[in-house]
């Protein structure tokens, strides 16, 4: 019996080839393949980037580039990611994929902490995709509000952190889980901000600043 996921997949728009490579790809030589946004996730990126026309997104956290480029397909001409890794051992994989594509040209992509670079983007944001270290989740956000545009989207991805949320809150003592506790509580309690978490893969917060 064909599964829901199988039927998803047959329903929307394909992965695209350079997509699947890089998803197979990343299951051979990676250690955190699961990371990967992937197609379902990938393709309401793209169709977030297709419905808000953003010009300059941030992306904190590229890991393989997946979501990168998901997003750049849905650009229109000019705009920009900018996408920021701190682990720079995956710049082999991940510089190598972002260059064979069609859209490497809409792409920025750096090494390093957030922290250190974000002062040197002279840019206001109009979309926000966080998807790197959970126990820094706040100070991601703390950080990349204030030059988010009113209107701006922060997308959180990895918020319902494989059903963790709902646990104990004495048998949480891991510092991701601690993290994304502390987040979801902050963006709940944000007066300036709607919100709704969406629950595809392992949850994904929507974020609009009034």
């Amino acid at each position: 019996m064909q599964t829901i996921d199988e039927y998803i997949f047959e329903h929307i728009d394909e992965e695209g080839a350079l997509l699947a490579t890089l998803n197979r790809d990343a299951h051979v030589k990676l250690l955190y393949p699961r990371m990967i946004a992937g197609h379902l996730q990938g393709r309401m990126l793209k169709m977030f980037c297709r419905m808000m026309r953003p010009k300059r997104i941030l992306e904190i956290g590229t890991y393989t580039g997946y979501a990168t480029l998901c997003m750049a397909e849905g650009l229109d001409d000019g705009a920009l990611v900018y996408t920021v890794e701190i682990n720079d051992e995956l710049q082999p994989f991940t510089a190598s994929y972002i260059e064979k594509s069609p859209y490497k040209d809409k792409i920025r992509l750096f090494w390093g902490d957030i922290n250190d670079l974000y002062p040197t983007f002279d840019e206001i944001f109009d979309l926000v995709y966080m998807d790197a270290n959970k126990r820094d989740y706040c100070k991601y956000y703390d950080l990349v509000f204030p030059r988010l545009r009113p209107g701006g989207l922060i997308l959180a991805d990895n918020t319902l952190w494989s059903g963790k949320v709902v646990e104990e809150r004495s048998a949480v003592s891991d510092r991701q889980t601690q993290g994304i506790l502390e987040f979801n509580e902050k963006i709940r309690c944000d007066d300036r901000v709607e919100k709704v978490i969406i629950p595809v893969r392992d949850g994904l917060t929507m974020i609009w600043k009034k």
